[in-house]
């Protein structure tokens, strides 16, 4: 895993609510990884390198979601022309679903 993906997992792990919430938390990583294990995923590095490939900058707060069935991941992107960006992968195919500014 690369150090930004790292940074990112991390991060991630950090924002998750104190009290009853690890226990949600826990059960939503525990679908992520057998979605994962599963194929029906991708692995964050992959989903990272797909991003930046459509819109350049770094990424500053990534979810996986489940939508309609389909997994989704939900990235937001700080462009190197400084504005934000909120960005939707399909999880499976990687495939750029949605681009939005960030007003």
């Amino acid at each position: 895993m690369s150090r930004l993906a790292t940074r990112l997992l991390l991060l991630l792990i950090a924002a998750l609510p104190l009290g009853t919430a690890p226990a949600r938390a826990d059960s939503d990583n525990e679908r992520a990884r057998q979605a994962l294990e599963r194929g029906e995923i991708r692995p964050l590095d992959a989903v990272l390198a797909a991003a930046r490939a459509a819109v350049p900058g770094d990424v500053v707060a990534l979810d996986l979601k489940r939508d309609d069935g389909h997994w989704l991941y939900k990235l937001r992107i700080l462009g190197q022309d400084g504005r934000r960006r909120d960005v939707k992968i399909d999880a499976s195919s990687l495939k750029l679903l949605d681009v939005d500014d960030d007003d």
